[in-house]
């Protein structure tokens, strides 16, 4: 095991610093007494200078992205994997011989080092289970240190305004782990939380394997029974709490659901004593319901009564960029501000929307070019599909940032697609003339929501539109 001596008796350097899996990484060994520098190209090219500001207000010293913050032998480089090796600071840790980590390696040996891991695994709605856990064990005194992709608005604050981690004393550490690259593999969990199981980066047959094996690894796991993928794998777990709404096997159930526009209330069962308790959850949507129960189910394997983890979720607001509403313009136009990105959670987020009255307006900002080839297809089936004949998807062209990607196929592809699976949808290359082409046509009562990945603009576009609504 890796003792906190060993993390902090040297500098580090994070190559994106202020990516959304960098950031949390590069707080929480911040938080253990570590020396961390970093740099990053979006502070580079100016955007979100807050973020950059706010990291050297904690003492992050911070470099352009020119290679010059590696200045010798004692630093470790943390870096992605899909980093490549022209990026200056990657040719200038060569020179000097600086061992290298990847996101996942650092992560998994901060992880493994407490003593009590819990690990929240899945295809989609990590990132909110993982809130979610982290914000019971914070309820039930245990201190836990927390990993997330996205900020918890929970623990965010005047101080803290991009708390995507929270460095705590106990013995728990919360963290969502990746399957898409196979790192999964790293971890060695107390408790092992899998909520679903579905293609995104990998093979079922691959997936079947990473998952079953890091169940195989906790001492007890939390599976959700109304996933098929998921429960099939329930005999790789040496001890279970399984968790369901469907499903009338499962320990931990729901009843009683009734959706409201912004939230949900629910009765959650535990059927092994008997009990019921009254769930009131302040974030909207049926996936949300999923989120808690899986939440419910961590913290109770982790020795948190079902009780205390329900009246815990009572307060949790949820995360940035997760169905966040932002405001209703006076005339009662709202904007949402949602990290959709792949058809699972576009296809969850519109759910929600169309759950309730009113028309929708989707603005997407497709995360790269590279995914948009992958998952095109899907992807306009799921917006044809949720969306109604009223409604309309507006795309814009993908995020480039620089870099040798293929760029003759975008948003105008998705679009006919959409238009052949008999949605409505127009591409209007500009994100600012999207602005403008959805001010034109919103009328009082429509939603919009803003989806995209990758981009930490996207939520000040959504609060410009506000503003721009009369």
């Amino acid at each position: 095991m890796t003792s906190d001596h060993d993390l902090t008796s040297h500098p580090w350097f994070f190559c994106g610093i202020g990516g959304s899996g960098m950031l949390p990484l590069a707080l929480i060994l911040k938080g253990h007494g570590a020396q961390v520098a970093g740099s990053d190209r979006s502070r580079d090219q100016g955007r979100t200078p807050e973020k950059f500001a706010w990291l050297e207000s904690l003492g992050f010293e911070l470099h352009p992205q020119d290679g010059s913050g590696i200045t010798g032998t004692e630093q470790t480089l943390v870096a992605s994997a899909a980093v490549e090796d022209t990026v200056p600071e990657v040719v200038r840790a060569k020179e000097f011989g600086c061992p290298r980590m990847s996101r996942a390696q650092l992560l998994a040996t901060l992880f493994n080092a407490a003593p009590f891991g819990i690990a929240i695994g899945g295809t989609s709605g990590k990132s909110t289970v993982t809130g979610m856990t982290g914000w019971i064990m914070t309820h039930a005194g245990r201190d836990p240190t927390i990993m997330n992709g996205a900020v918890m608005k929970n623990f965010a604050s005047p101080d803290a305004p991009f708390a995507s981690a929270r460095v705590g004393q106990g013995e728990v550490f919360v963290s969502e782990v990746d399957e898409s690259d196979g790192s999964i593999a790293l971890y060695r969990p107390k408790v092992a939380v899998l909520g679903n199981v579905s293609l995104d980066h990998k093979s079922l047959e691959e997936l079947r394997q990473l998952f079953g094996d890091f169940l195989g690894r906790a001492d007890v796991s939390a599976i959700n029974l109304d996933d098929a993928e998921t429960a099939a794998l329930a005999p790789h777990a040496s001890a279970l709490v399984t968790f369901g709404i469907a499903s009338a096997d499962a320990q931990i159930g729901a009843s009683d659901v009734a959706e409201g526009p912004t939230s949900l209330t629910a009765t959650v069962l535990d059927r092994r004593d008997g009990t019921s308790h009254a769930l009131a959850l302040k974030v909207p949507g049926r996936h949300n319901l999923y989120n808690a129960l899986a939440a419910i189910a961590a913290a109770n394997a982790a020795g948190v009564s079902v009780a205390e983890a329900v009246e815990a979720l009572g307060c949790f607001v949820g995360l940035a960029r997760r169905f966040d509403i932002v405001g209703t313009s006076p005339s009662g136009v709202t904007v949402i501000d949602d990290f959709g990105h792949n058809p699972d959670k576009v296809s969850a987020t519109l759910a929600t929307l169309k759950a309730h009255p009113g028309r929708v307006i989707a603005f997407f900002q497709p995360h790269g070019y590279g995914p948009l080839k992958q998952m095109g297809q899907e992807l306009a089936e799921v917006l044809a599909s949720k969306l109604g004949p009223d409604d309309m998807t507006i795309l814009c062209d993908p995020v480039y940032f620089g870099g040798t990607v293929d760029r003759s196929e975008g948003s105008e592809r998705i679009v006919r697609l959409i238009e052949e699976d008999g949605g409505k949808a127009e591409h209007v290359p500009s994100r600012a003339d999207c602005a403008e082409r959805i001010v034109q046509i919103a009328r009082p009562g429509d939603r919009i929501v803003v989806m995209g990945a990758r981009d930490d603009t996207l939520t000040v576009f959504a609060k410009d539109l506000l503003a721009r609504l009369p």
